[in-house]
């Protein structure tokens, strides 16, 4: 029994020590209120916020097994609880660190909903699931949690003359100063827990109302974009023609590109065409050749060959270049950051990988990415590069049209194209006025190229 205390006393004293005050948080607070204000998280300020949860999750999680542990050898009811005082002062000293954490957390992302449905999001890399802070919200809203706590808080304020006898123990001293150190917190914990229950219920309805919205009108996105993705505008071009991007010049081209460039293209017949904005409709980011993709943690074949990260229909995937540059056109644009900063860019670009396409193509959201959003969530705040999304059809996006716009201002300098005048690869200022000229393009489909 010794040994559970003592493992429990540390581990409780350090997640106290480790759990930040409120005034320590300002950063985060006045990142959330500025990300409520526009309605969405930039990737940098994503990346951030999803950094503090991790270490709130690693947190929360230690004291919850810590907890466990010590609440079934403390037991459940004051009858229990008045011969095993030591462990009642550890196990609830870690309830009381537990509810102030989660307490900060729920506060701050329940009323404000941008931060809410971005905890809520799904990160495969990190290995959270969905819904995390729901759960969460619901585990310290329950009332059997509630009635719990409230029982503890009694007999703790009952028996504190016993408890106090215990502050000049060398192990328990420090728990039971915690513990004393937190009786404001408790008292305004009991009064709480009502209003909190209450708000949770109001809280889940908004958030079951959300999903089922969403989930109607992912579904018909889906369908109906899935479907786009397969048609092609007849009387474009013969059916079965080949792409005039020929295997050859797909040699040629990774010749010329380097790991990290974004390449934007085009198929002259795809129906979705017809509802882009401009001529340049997709994008995709160059990673190398095999042992480039394998330093940055992409799991690719040993062997030659070069890859590209990109999203389309089936998911956030790493691809053959052969697959990627199944093309009649393409403009390759180089970012403007020193290789430190380009391998970092990459690499968070990389963290989206086997997540799905967003059929919804809205930006404000990381859990599913369009074929710009892995450009926009790997580069945004690195160096001099920022986008900004713009509203396009009711939903906040970058369009690869608006992309090229974006990525221009911020120094992306154009290298080579393809496809845009004859069977050969342009470089340097040759390239740079075909991709101006190709924009000139009216967005029917009629080529309008000087």
């Amino acid at each position: 029994m010794t040994s559970v205390l003592k493992r429990g006393a540390g581990a409780v004293l350090a997640a106290a020590g480790a759990l930040p005050e409120r005034g320590e948080l300002l950063e985060e607070v006045a990142l959330v209120e500025a990300a409520q204000q526009r309605g969405y998280f930039l990737p940098d300020e994503e990346e951030f916020i999803r950094a503090r949860y991790w270490q709130y999750l690693g947190l929360r999680a230690a004291l919850l097994e810590t907890l466990g542990e010590l609440a079934g050898h403390a037991g459940k009811r004051s009858a229990e609880w008045e011969g095993r005082i030591p462990l009642f002062i550890t196990a609830f000293a870690a309830a009381c660190v537990l509810m102030r954490a989660n307490r900060f957390v729920v506060d701050l992302a329940s009323e404000r909903p941008v931060l809410w449905k971005k905890l809520d999001e799904e990160d495969p890399p990190a290995g959270i699931p969905r819904k995390t802070f729901t759960a969460m919200y619901r585990s310290m809203s329950h009332p059997v949690t509630a009635r719990r706590f409230l029982m503890a808080a009694d007999f703790y304020f009952a028996d504190a003359g016993r408890i106090d006898a215990w502050a000049g123990d060398e192990m328990l001293g420090p728990v039971v100063g915690l513990l004393r150190a937190e009786e404001v917190e408790i008292e305004r914990k009991r009064e709480l827990l009502l209003k909190r229950m209450v708000s949770y219920r109001w809280f889940s309805f908004l958030r079951r109302n959300r999903s089922a919205w969403t989930k109607v009108m992912f579904g018909f996105f889906e369908v109906s974009g899935r479907a786009v993705a397969e048609l092609r505008q007849p009387g474009v071009k013969a059916h079965g023609a080949p792409k005039r991007i020929t295997p050859a010049l797909r040699r040629e081209v990774a010749g010329c590109l380097k790991p990290g460039d974004v390449l934007v293209t085009r198929h002259d017949d795809a129906m979705s065409n017809l509802f882009l904005p401009g001529y340049w409709p997709h994008a995709a980011l160059f990673l190398g050749s095999s042992e480039d993709a394998r330093e940055l943690g992409a799991e690719v074949p040993a062997g030659e060959g070069n890859w590209f990260l990109e999203a389309k229909k089936d998911g956030v995937r790493v691809r053959r270049l052969e697959e990627t540059l199944q093309v009649d056109a393409f403009v390759a644009l180089r970012p403007p950051l020193a290789l430190e900063d380009l391998a970092g860019a990459m690499k968070r670009a990389l963290g989206h990988a086997g997540k799905p396409y967003d059929f919804l193509f809205d930006f404000r959201t990381a859990d599913r990415l369009a074929c710009t959003e892995v450009i926009y969530r790997g580069f945004h705040g690195v160096g001099p590069v920022r986008f900004h999304l713009e509203e396009v059809g009711g939903r906040m996006c970058i369009p690869a049209e608006k992309f090229l716009d974006q990525a221009i201002d911020c120094g992306f300098r154009v290298i080579v194209t393809g496809g845009l005048r004859g069977d050969r690869l342009l470089c340097g200022s040759d390239a740079e006025v075909a991709f101006h000229g190709s924009r000139s393009v009216n967005p029917r489909g009629k080529d309008e190229r000087i």
